[in-house]
């Protein structure tokens, strides 16, 4: 594991000490979960603008999905029950 130095304003600071006393739960630990959660959410929206880009570059290509598959999906989904 590494160390890593993060200064924090007094504010973000101070209330992440409360919550961690509230909780019950290291500061350091809190501070470790949200950090990874975030990394999770920045690499989720990368990979969707990926997916984005590819589709709005392969859009009309052998690449571009099957029309007869995306209106079956579509159908599909228009006469699927709600849960």
């Amino acid at each position: 594991m590494q160390n890593f130095h993060l200064p924090l304003p007094d504010r973000i600071y101070g209330e992440l000490k409360e919550e961690a006393v509230r909780s019950g739960v290291p500061a350091t630990s809190m501070a470790r979960e949200a950090i990874q959660a975030w990394l999770k959410a920045r690499k989720r929206a990368q990979r969707k603008a990926d997916i984005a880009a590819f589709a709005d570059s392969t859009a009309g290509t052998e690449f571009d999905l099957d029309s007869l598959l995306e209106q079956a999906a579509i159908e599909l989904l228009i006469n699927a029950e709600p849960d």
